[in-house]
């Protein structure tokens, strides 16, 4: 059992840097950014969807993105697109903080930014209990994961804004009950967006797509 000590540390840790979130967030708002944090386990799909979203978007928005990772692998992918793209070097760590966040902002030109998109580490864990100053989490979750994931990992799908359930094209061969995970999903998150989308087909995107040039117009409106 952890001691009144530690949990105390714990929480002076997530207050300090939700407050840094909070500023973070109206650096967002001042310079007119909709910024998104986009979760998932490894190999869900977010830099697949990324690849996909700008595709289909850096006609209409300016996009940038930052990317949580020890490697540049998946920021060459994103680079290769001609967008503004940033590693934050985690060191290992299993998630975004604030802090890191913050870190990067300095070598973005945000009034010039009207989308961005923060792929967090690869994690179903410790992603959720740390914002990050964006205006919407995104959860990504992957038919072959399997459909029990909102009951193994409550926290992570209780605060997200949207659920993608990518890899539908893999529904006539895998055994994934869409019905058992929607119910896990809305016991704990009533009224999220649930999009069942294939970053390999294009199956769904578009619901996607429109989510975003509606939050990001939202947000240029303001």
């Amino acid at each position: 059992m952890p001691d009144g000590k530690t949990i105390s540390i714990q929480e002076n840790i997530l207050s300090a840097n939700d407050a840094l979130a909070l500023q973070i967030r109206s650096q967002f708002d001042e310079a007119g950014v909709f910024a998104v944090n986009l979760m998932a386990s490894p190999g869900g799909g977010k830099t697949s969807l990324i690849l996909r979203t700008i595709e289909a978007l850096k006609e209409e928005f300016r996009i940038a993105a930052v990317d949580g990772d020890v490697v540049p692998v998946d920021i060459e992918k994103i680079a290769g697109t001609g967008i503004p793209v940033e590693l934050i070097n985690t060191g290992g760590s299993c998630h975004l903080d604030a802090n890191m966040v913050a870190a990067v902002l300095p070598r973005l030109d945000l009034p010039s930014i009207d989308l961005l998109i923060i792929e967090n580490v690869g994690n179903l864990v410790c992603p959720a209990h740390f914002a990050l100053g964006a205006h919407a989490n995104v959860v990504i979750a992957s038919v072959p994961e399997g459909d029990d994931k909102p009951y193994k990992y409550p926290a992570m799908f209780q605060d997200a804004d949207v659920l993608l359930l990518n890899k539908i094209d893999y529904l006539a061969i895998e055994t994934f009950d869409v019905d058992t995970f929607r119910r896990g999903l809305e016991a704990l998150n009533p009224g999220i967006t649930f999009l069942p989308i294939s970053c390999r087909t294009g199956e769904g995107l578009s619901a996607w797509l429109d989510w975003l040039r509606g939050r990001v117009r939202m947000t240029k409106a303001k």
